[in-house]
């Protein structure tokens, strides 16, 4: 299977997320919700992805998080 262009995407960080946590905060879905967009396929295994809604989540998720990251840092 090819990697999806979200998942290219993602490369630089893709072991160091925990996407679990991501699907659960900012979602309330399974992480496995989350595989299955990242990887562009709806849960019957048909093309799917993410909605512009949910770009836009995932977006801020990451910001958050990167953010969240930049703080604890400024603090050491």
């Amino acid at each position: 299977m090819a990697k999806s262009a979200i998942r290219a995407k993602l490369d630089d960080i893709l072991v160091s997320v925990s996407w679990a946590d991501i699907a659960m905060d900012y979602f309330g879905k399974s992480p496995s919700w989350l595989y299955h967009k990242l990887d562009e396929i709806d849960g019957n295994g048909g093309k799917g992805g993410f909605t512009e809604e949910e770009l836009l989540v995932f977006k801020g998720a990451l910001c958050d998080i990167a953010d969240r990251i930049r703080r604890t840092a400024d603090k050491l």
